[in-house]
């Protein structure tokens, strides 16, 4: 991993494109690593990224809101959160004012898996730049945005 040009043997038509083509490349090697590194835990990216969610909330949320607090809106969520709940690291808690509402809470075993998640592969991914750097590049991607 290194220089796009090399990584892919090509060339570009201007840097706009090459930065485009740099940004779903780097998206799609991200996804990987994640894939990998999860793994053996039993949990996807995507299932992580709920458990951080409840855990962080300290409460109950609804199943909306955890869609809507999701980085990958994906519309299998439901299923993501059947998932969890099989293993025993989220329960559902049924509203008993409105049945069709159910909240989501993060079970001990599930705070227990995100502790044994020891090594913060989001900090440990961006080690090469620095605090300068990594906020540089998070104003350059909003400004994409």
């Amino acid at each position: 991993m290194g220089d796009l040009s090399t990584d892919l043997t090509s060339r570009f038509k201007n840097n706009k494109v090459k930065a485009l083509i740099n940004i779903l490349y780097t998206s799609n090697w991200i996804t990987s690593l994640q894939n990998e590194f999860f793994k053996p835990f039993g949990i996807s990216p995507q299932q992580y990224n709920i458990l951080r969610i409840l855990n962080g909330a300290n409460q109950a949320l609804k199943v909306q809101t955890i869609k809507d607090r999701m980085i990958d809106r994906a519309p299998n969520a439901t299923r993501l959160m059947d998932k969890l709940c099989a293993k025993g690291l989220i329960v559902r808690i049924a509203c008993p004012a409105d049945r069709r509402v159910v909240h989501i809470e993060i079970t001990k075993a599930g705070k227990k898996l995100l502790k044994a998640i020891a090594v913060d592969f989001d900090e440990d991914l961006l080690k090469n730049l620095t605090e300068t750097e990594a906020k540089q590049l998070s104003d350059l991607l909003d400004k994409i945005r």
